[in-house]
């Protein structure tokens, strides 16, 4: 039992969905998983162990930027024997062929965050998808007819920047959009030695400044919710 995530041994299943919003995991634990169980609701972080397509899956909340993220996947890899763990969430779009509701599959994960830097006394170090992992999510999406952007994103340490905008050097070099814990995620699953990868929904533009309601980013981004459950169960 960890301290913040206090399941019991053998609760929680070797595959893992990581949605940062809680009431994204109670989503899809009530909508694609069969007989699910709470595990855990500490601090409201919710948790959930079910089967999708006879296997067992486990779906965890993991809240807000690299911090958070980090201290749950830590626990799972380290207390609870995940090894597999795919994190599904949102995206701010920095293409302008990458539009609203889009699906993105994270490559690599560059980084402003000074995590990494503390981890590897100042050294670069480059955080990076599991490519069986990736592999199959593409083949998965392109299996239930959607094409996905693969390629690389960057893991924001800041959601309100002093610096409006410096999302454009990201995108001059080849960066597909903005999210705040993929390369926390990689880091941890190559430290641990387990698999991981994130799969995003484009929720806004920072280009066209078009944006999605929050609603529609806890209900209705099911798309990579199915490609990820596939990608779990595989």
């Amino acid at each position: 039992m960890s301290i913040h995530i206090a399941a019991k041994p053998g609760e929680i299943a070797e595959a893992i969905l990581l949605p940062g919003d809680p009431l994204r995991a109670k989503f899809i634990a009530e909508n694609f998983l069969e007989n699910p169980a709470l595990y855990t609701d500490v601090r409201n972080i919710l948790g959930y162990t079910g089967t999708y397509k006879g296997r067992r899956v486990s779906v965890q909340g993991t809240g807000m930027g690299i911090p958070s993220i980090s201290i749950y996947v830590n626990e799972l890899f380290r207390d609870y024997g995940v090894k597999r763990a795919i994190r599904i969430g949102t995206a701010g779009s920095i293409r302008e062929d990458i539009r609203l509701r889009d699906l993105v599959l994270a490559m690599s994960a560059s980084t402003d965050s000074g995590a990494n830097a503390v981890r590897f006394g100042g050294r670069h170090y480059a955080p990076t998808a599991s490519f069986a992992l990736l592999k199959t999510a593409c083949e998965a999406a392109l299996a239930l007819g959607w094409a996905p952007k693969v390629g690389p994103v960057v893991s924001s340490d800041m959601f309100y920047t002093e610096d409006p905008e410096e999302w454009k050097l990201w995108a001059k070099f080849g960066c597909l959009a903005l999210e705040m814990e993929s390369a926390e995620l990689y880091t941890l699953a190559a430290k641990y030695e387990r698999e991981a990868l994130c799969i995003l929904t484009i929720s806004d533009s920072l280009i066209t400044h078009e944006q999605t309601t929050a609603e529609e980013r806890q209900t209705t981004f099911t798309r990579m919710m199915e490609v990820a459950l596939e990608t779990a169960v595989s």
